[in-house]
This record gives C-alpha cells, sequence and structure tokens, in this order.
C-alpha cells in the first residue's frame, strides 16, 4: 500500500475545537504534506462534552471524554484519523474496536512551569507568601505543589490555556485572585505563550503526567492507506517510552483524573528508565518507583515492574482515597 491513494481522496483529521488542538493539527499536516505535498486536507474540530462541561470532570467522568467523542467519529468513518494529546488517553480502557495509534510524533518538553500575573515579581514557587493562591487544572500538580508548599491554596482552573492565562491576568472574573499557575509548557510553546514562564519544574520537582508533550496520530486499524500514511512520521524512540508509561497506567487502572504521575526516558546508553508515581490528592501521601529496562530493555515489562511496584507500596489505596 502507497500513498498514492491520497490525491484520489481527502484526508479528514477529527481534532477538539480549542487553539491548541488546531495549532496542533497544523502541525501535523505540514508533516503529512513534506510526505504528500498534493494530500487534500480537511479538518473536522469537534467541540466535545468535556470543553463544553466548566465542572470538576470527574464528575462528568474524567479528561477522556476529550477523546472519546472523537474516536467515535473514527469509528464510524465521519474522519479517517485523529491527533489526541497521549496525557489526555484514560489508561483504565482498553483502545476504541478497531482503532490503533499508527504514529507518536517526537516528543515535546513534557516539563511543567509556573506562570504568573502580568507585572508580578515572583520568579518561582518558594517566592509566593503564605496562602497565596496557585492554580491548575490537573490533580497531580495540585498534589505534587502541596506535597513541597502546604501552605499555599490551590484552586482549580480549567478551560483554554488562553483563557486560564486570562483569568490569570485578571482580565477574565475568577473568583479568587490568581497569584500564579502551573501549566504545561509544551503548551505554551505551540501557542507561543513561552515568554510567560517563570519556573521551569525538572522531572525531579513535578513529575510529569503519563504521555505528556506527545501526540499520537490514530486512525482505523482497516485503513491501510491512512495507516501507512502516518506510520512514516512515527519517532520509534517517543513510541517505546509511551509505551511504558501506558502499560504503568493500565496496570493501575489509572484514567486522565487518578494522581498518577509516569516519566519514561530513554538513557544515553540507550536504557530505558521509568519512574512511577501516585499521590493522595493533597499530596501528604505517596509512593514512588524508578526502575531501568536492564537486560531486556522491553518497554512493556518496565511498565509492568514499576505498576507492580507502586501497587506493592499501596498505590491503589491511595488511587481510591482509601485512608490508612
Amino acid at each position: 500500500m502507497t500513498t498514492t491513494d491520497f490525491p484520489a481522496r481527502k484526508l479528514r483529521i477529527g481534532t477538539r475545537s480549542s487553539p491548541l488542538a488546531l495549532a496542533q493539527v497544523d502541525h501535523v499536516s505540514a508533516l503529512l504534506r513534506k510526505i504528500e505535498p498534493n494530500l487534500d486536507i480537511d479538518v473536522v474540530p469537534v467541540t466535545t462534552e468535556a470543553d463544553k462541561w466548566q465542572g470538576d470532570l470527574a464528575q462528568l467522568g474524567g479528561k477522556g471524554l476529550f477523546v472519546r467523542e472523537i474516536d467515535q467519529m473514527l469509528q464510524r468513518g465521519q474522519v479517517d484519523m485523529a491527533v489526541h494529546c497521549m496525557k489526555d488517553v484514560p489508561g483504565d480502557v482498553p483502545m476504541p474496536r478497531g482503532l490503533v495509534f499508527a504514529a507518536y510524533l517526537p516528543r515535546d518538553d513534557v516539563r511543567d512551569v509556573l506562570v504568573v500575573p502580568e507585572g508580578s515579581d515572583v520568579q518561582t514557587l518558594a517566592d509566593l507568601p503564605p496562602g497565596a493562591s496557585v492554580a491548575t487544572s490537573a490533580v497531580r500538580r495540585k498534589a505534587q505543589i502541596l506535597r513541597t508548599r502546604p501552605d499555599l491554596n490551590v484552586i482549580r482552573v480549567r478551560g483554554l490555556v488562553g483563557t486560564r492565562i486570562d483569568k490569570l491576568d485578571g482580565r477574565k472574573p475568577m473568583d479568587h485572585k490568581l497569584d500564579a499557575m502551573v501549566l504545561a509548557w509544551a503548551g505554551l510553546e505551540r501557542l507561543d505563550l513561552s515568554h510567560r514562564t517563570r519556573q521551569v519544574f525538572e522531572a525531579a520537582e513535578m513529575l510529569p503526567a503519563v504521555g505528556a508533550g506527545a501526540l499520537g496520530l490514530e486512525c482505523r486499524e482497516s485503513d491501510d492507506a491512512v495507516a501507512y500514511l502516518l506510520q512514516q512520521l512515527n519517532h520509534e524512540k517517543t513510541m517505546t517510552e509511551i509505551t511504558a508509561e501506558r502499560v504503568m497506567l493500565h496496570g493501575l487502572r489509572g484514567h486522565c483524573n487518578s494522581p498518577i504521575a509516569g516519566h519514561c526516558i530513554t538513557e544515553p546508553d540507550g536504557q530505558l528508565s521509568l519512574r512511577g508515581m501516585v499521590f493522595s490528592r493533597d499530596g501528604s501521601k505517596f509512593v514512588h518507583a524508578h526502575f531501568w529496562g536492564e537486560s531486556m530493555n522491553d518497554p512493556a515489562v518496565l511498565g509492568s515492574r514499576v505498576c507492580a511496584e507502586l501497587l506493592r507500596q499501596g498505590a491503589r489505596d491511595i488511587i481510591e482515597g482509601i485512608p490508612h
């Protein structure tokens, strides 16, 4: 199968309608056109139920709702492929029937960053006074902020990245005045907002979400032409690292609202290294495991080993919120 099918057919890409999601699709489209210059691409934006909901996503069913509606369109043949942020893809459910991730793009920076209101002198989390309000959308970030600074007031703020920054700067109404916000660096860079970054948290300070910084290109398993086209963009190193992280997440039965962090890297000698953490929501309890790929260097085996060690330490009770 070759990509010569494509001058005769349109490639319909399903995506969320947010500015960040559309910027990601523009990036993917440009990469695809390098392979197939005459490719006719039709972007199909969807405002998902999760995008419309302003409350706690856990009440609606978790962040998996960001991808579910687009996956259903893909299954029904309304679109030919989808671009997903891998951190939004749930780990507690199997892949939707008939769909595969044919490729992962090279991973962007996985780190989280501190952003402060315009005119603020604050440079780091340590500069914030006790009781200061820090906004974030992620349970994982909240737990790690409170682990370092239990004296801070961590407020959940959701919505588009640009809207969140408007709330931080006081241009959009908020119940609380915000003193800082923690966001993903990759998202700020994709929106040309990286100049707003103050402190960059290294992975040792704030472990990233499983799949952070990685875009997955999904299609129907039966669509050989699209799968072949996408596979030409696959970044093997990213695919291997994401596999280790997601095997760990799946074993923990973790969804996108679980306080789970995981990050796999490839060491200079080729060894895989996977670090996993599970937190209580207030950051007061956590378990941590870190293993290397060793002789087999199999990402799935590594993910299973880290998961088993986290479970041995009591990760399931922490995820379920069972007190000890």
